[in-house]
């Protein structure tokens, strides 16, 4: 199996604060694009934000790599590919819109062992119960089973609030732009991931458009 980077993970709280892009020094705006889906897992993976409190493993959002890859189509049969391949995972996160998040197959099975060991305890209370007559509640496919990424909550969370910030921030601009290189700057209150995670997602997933000016890239609010 292909490794891949470790996230980053450079620099103090304090730095943290006064530049929420510390530790990912290159701009947005150098990889932006890719024409491979692999490649743009793998960097993003590497630029995943570093969080201390509630930590979880990087993962990507399928937005993000829509943002990337302009061929969606190209996006979905790679990730089906690598998904057979046993080389990532994908989870529907429960956010309010279609979204899904990218785990490699690795980084999923390093988290907290602890939340394994619940996870099988309960299974085999289930299974107890079948045996002894007992009823459970079946979803969907009685051979089917629900995993989920943990500690991942809060992170859904900053999901939803960095998205309202970020539109509501260039929303209030003139013309509902701002340079990329100033946008990059800022600190989100309302979320723990980072101006960049929030950027691609946003853009992968139609809110903003991207337009090239002399001076450098323009983000945008999408019309209606």
């Amino acid at each position: 199996m292909e490794k891949f980077p470790e996230s980053s993970s450079k620099g103090t709280k304090r730095r943290r604060d006064e530049d929420s892009d510390a530790g990912n020094t290159s701009s947005l705006e150098d990889d932006l694009t890719f024409t491979d889906t692999s490649v743009a897992l793998r960097i993003m993976r590497a630029q995943f934000p570093h969080i201390q409190k509630g930590s979880v493993e990087p993962f990507i959002l399928k937005s993000q790599l829509y943002s990337s890859v302009k061929d969606r189509t190209q996006v979905d049969r790679e990730l089906e590919s690598l998904r057979r391949d046993k080389v990532l995972r994908l989870f529907k996160l429960n956010t309010g819109q279609d979204d899904h998040a990218v785990m490699f197959l690795d980084d999923y099975l390093n988290q907290d062992t602890k939340w394994f060991s619940v996870l099988r305890m309960v299974f085999l209370m289930q299974c107890s119960l079948l045996s002894l007559g007992g009823k459970t509640r079946q979803l969907i496919d009685p051979n089917m089973y629900w995993f989920s990424i943990p500690n991942i909550g809060s992170h859904l969370k900053g999901i939803v609030q960095g998205r309202k910030e970020i539109i509501s921030l260039l929303s209030r601009r003139r013309y509902k732009e701002m340079m990329l290189s100033s946008l990059e700057k800022k600190r989100l209150r309302t979320s723990p991931l980072d101006v960049r995670f929030h950027l691609r997602d946003l853009i992968g997933s139609g809110h903003l458009r991207t337009d090239q000016a002399p001076t450098g890239l323009i983000i945008r609010v999408s019309k209606d």
